[in-house]
């Protein structure tokens, strides 16, 4: 009778454990969308396999290659532990100690908590592995000493998990984290200066020298280069649809954030970005 419970213990337990994984599995795709990763980790243009990198991603800096993110072992990130995850993202180097250049946003990415980053881990590492091997950036020969890296975090980044502000509502907060941190908006929406670095006093405010070639608008309250004049539910369908008030799409690497990111994203989570931006400083824009 013993056996028999014991044996009925063992695999009700590794059931539970089962779904357990499968829930962190679901969580982390959904993380995974709501991080922006596919969008630059899959060379949609050059059909290229899901998640094993290769798209052009040109800058003013140069053009970059994000690398291979299947748990292929040779190629991807198969072998990274969970330590060396969280570690890329939260100070951006890899596992060896090098320094990762910031066109992976850790600059943002940092705020991201450890139980997302290992949910995001879950889901990539249950993936097929692709043998897909890494494209060199093309970046100007002062750019390849990577070292040079610590002297630009000094100057450009602060580490430091996402604290949620007590004086607001649980969804400002939602919408502050997904924001400034899981969803990086101010990676594309916020200028940099002539380093590279995010000009946060003027955090949303656009950029004029955006990824491939592009301006990306002002994304604050401003009524007059920003959003001043949208509603809540103006943003909630743009992040849905890629539609404008006006009755125009998004175009640009927009279109693709909407493809692969904010349409996937819950309607609480639409309406929690929705509601940070409406509260975030009105400035001009570019």
């Amino acid at each position: 009778m013993k056996v028999r419970a014991a044996i009925l213990a063992g695999l009700l337990g590794a059931s539970g454990l089962a779904c357990a994984d499968e829930g962190l599995i679901k969580r982390g795709e959904y993380l995974v969308h709501a991080g922006g990763c596919i969008a630059c980790h899959t060379d949609e243009d050059g059909h290229g396999p899901y998640l094993a990198g290769g798209r052009a991603l040109k800058t003013p800096f140069g053009t970059f290659y994000p690398p291979n993110i299947t748990p292929d072992p040779e190629t991807g990130i198969g072998r990274w532990s969970d330590d060396d995850f969280v570690r890329a993202f939260r100070e951006g180097v890899d596992p060896e100690g090098e320094n990762l250049y910031p066109v992976f946003p850790y600059t943002s990415y940092t705020g991201v908590t450890r139980g997302d980053l290992l949910a995001i881990k879950a889901y990539l590492f249950s993936l097929p592995p692709v043998h897909h091997p890494n494209r060199p950036h093309d970046l100007p020969w002062y750019l390849s000493f990577r070292w040079l890296l610590w002297g630009w975090k000094w100057f450009n980044f602060e580490p430091g998990v996402f604290k949620p502000d007590p004086a607001r509502s649980a969804v400002w907060n939602r919408g502050a984290y997904l924001v400034e941190h899981l969803g990086h908006c101010g990676e594309c929406h916020t200028p940099r200066n002539w380093m590279g670095g995010l000009e946060r006093s003027r955090a949303l405010a656009g950029n004029p020298d955006g990824p491939e070639d592009g301006r990306v608008p002002d994304i604050t309250p401003d009524r007059k280069t920003g959003i001043g004049t949208w509603s809540v539910s103006d943003i909630d369908y743009f992040l849905q649809t890629g539609m404008l008030p006006d009755g125009d799409f998004a175009g640009g690497a927009m279109s693709s954030v909407i493809d692969d990111n904010t349409s996937y994203l819950t309607a609480a989570d639409r309406k929690a970005i929705a509601e940070y931006l409406k509260s975030v400083p009105a400035l001009p824009g570019s």
